[in-house]
């Protein structure tokens, strides 16, 4: 069996010993860092995600701390969501675009003050995309990586477990919202947000030394909720319609094409603005799309072509055997001519071709 050996590259992070323990039982490498990607087994993870409560170790999504005075100008820049309208205890769902309009990350912004942003990061090096606009303008901001290390509770469950550790305050806290709250007399950015649709918090930790103390906290409180360590779910996210960038969408999508059009309503004269100017006013050529796949499937590793009377029509890079819904789901890139639902395409799968139909909706 392959076996991942963590570097000063592929870093662990402050949850690890807790991770190991709890007996992972495979990894990927995200933004550098370990990231978990089963326990018991990915169905058996989501079913117990759907019903209960677990801890994830999130480390990986990576900080861009964008700090200084013209700190909401670059900010401007790097997305096209009108970041004017962001409150001060808000977290902002931020695509971020280049000079074509293609997606560069999709990023979760926090607001810590008016100067002050964290972008929490999809796979990839957005750093370096941010510093250098900021030292060709001459900007007067200052761009790192914290030592910031997000740790995730989600679950039907998650407000109960929270609410044990860092008081019933945390109730309050709407979606996409954060409050700053004490854990053992260190403040944390707690926020309602997190990669599942089943609701919960991430919490944004400062100091690594926490990282354990905060992990056995949370386990020694949430004995009786059946808590358990998890992690991103692919049955439950593709279930969701959750996106992950490098798979359903890559730098050759924009917004528009992956469902995000919603976000792109600034007024400022962003970068990519003029390269988004014809899918704004006409809609895009192609679009993220529900389907559901006949047959048996095997792993999707890679990209799987969509076909129809033999030409290419779109591409699948999301796809599993849902338990609870008892069909293959997918999420598919499709060209406008076959994205409505009800149509019927083929997918050519390592497994050979399989039949497959665009649905009207996600599955959550």
């Amino acid at each position: 069996m392959a076996v991942i050996f963590p570097s000063r590259r592929v870093r662990k992070t402050p949850f690890s010993p807790g991770v190991e323990a709890a007996g992972v039982k495979g990894y990927t490498v995200y933004n550098h860092m370990l990231l978990a990607t089963f326990f018991e087994s990915v169905a058996a993870d989501a079913a117990h995600l759907k019903q209960n409560v677990q801890v994830w170790d999130v480390s990986c999504e990576r900080q861009v701390s964008i700090k200084g005075p013209d700190a909401l100008r670059l900010m401007k820049m790097l997305s096209p969501r009108d970041m004017d309208k962001m409150a001060d205890d808000q977290c902002y769902y931020v695509p971020t675009v280049d000079h074509n309009g293609g997606m560069l990350n999709d990023p979760v912004a926090v607001k810590l003050a008016q100067d002050h942003y964290w972008l929490s990061l999809a796979d990839g090096d957005l750093l370096q995309f941010a510093l250098g606009i900021a030292i060709a303008l001459g900007l007067d901001v200052e761009i790192d990586e914290p030592d910031v290390s997000p740790l995730a509770v989600q679950g039907p469950k998650a407000d109960d477990l929270m609410a044990r550790v860092f008081g019933e305050e945390v109730r309050d806290i709407r979606f996409f919202r954060y409050k700053r709250l004490p854990f053992q007399g260190k403040e944390m950015v707690v926020a309602r947000s997190g990669w599942s649709k089943q609701g919960g918090f991430e919490i944004y930790l400062e100091d690594g030394d926490y990282g354990m103390p905060l992990w056995k906290a949370l386990f020694e409180a949430g004995e009786d909720l059946n808590v358990r360590a998890g992690c991103p779910n692919n049955i439950e996210r593709i279930e969701s319609g959750l996106l992950s960038y490098g798979s359903d969408m890559r730098r050759d999508n924009t917004p528009y094409e992956c469902g995000l059009g919603k976000f792109c309503n600034s007024p400022e004269d962003y970068i990519g603005r003029a390269a988004l100017a014809e899918q704004a006013k006409n809609g895009p050529s192609r679009m993220i799309r529900p389907l559901v796949i006949s047959g048996e499937i095997p792993a999707c590793t890679g990209s799987w072509p969509l076909l129809a009377d033999g030409r290419q029509v779109g591409q699948v890079a999301s796809a599993c055997y849902s338990p609870q819904f008892e069909v293959n789901v997918a999420i598919g890139m499709v060209d406008r001519s076959h994205w409505e639902a009800g149509t019927v395409v083929e997918i050519e799968t390592e497994g050979g071709m399989r039949q497959a139909e665009v649905q009207e909706k996600f599955w959550r």
